[in-house]
């Protein structure tokens, strides 16, 4: 299984931030499976952000929970990312992966987003 992040790698404060996961040698539908969203500011740790099961069903972290948002498209065996109203602190490196609650077993490359004017 390949994971891909894909988005812009800069986003203006108050903006929503949008990023896609691109699988591949893999079904984002298969039984049991399910793809998380996690970031790493620079020089802290990993944070777990959401996570959507391979039956379309989402969890999202308490601490961002009014902001944030995961979607799916089947058709292109992709899932995405929303972050509104970002601010400088949203600024991390954004990696999609495969699993959930610290169990990955298949990790993109991630992406720096910065927020910023």
């Amino acid at each position: 299984v390949q994971l891909q992040e894909s988005g812009p790698g800069l986003v203006k404060p108050s903006q929503t931030l949008s990023l896609n996961c691109t699988v591949s040698g893999g079904s984002i539908t298969t039984f049991n499976y399910a793809w998380s969203w996690i970031r790493q500011p620079s020089g802290k740790g990993l944070e777990w952000m959401a996570v959507i099961t391979y039956d379309g069903s989402t969890y999202y972290s308490p601490s961002l929970k009014s902001r944030i948002s995961m979607s799916r498209d089947t058709a292109k065996n992709q899932f995405s990312l929303q972050l509104s109203s970002v601010t400088p602190e949203d600024t991390a490196v954004y990696y999609c992966a495969k699993g959930r609650a610290r169990t990955y077993d298949y990790w993109g490359q991630g992406t720096q987003v910065t927020v910023s004017s």
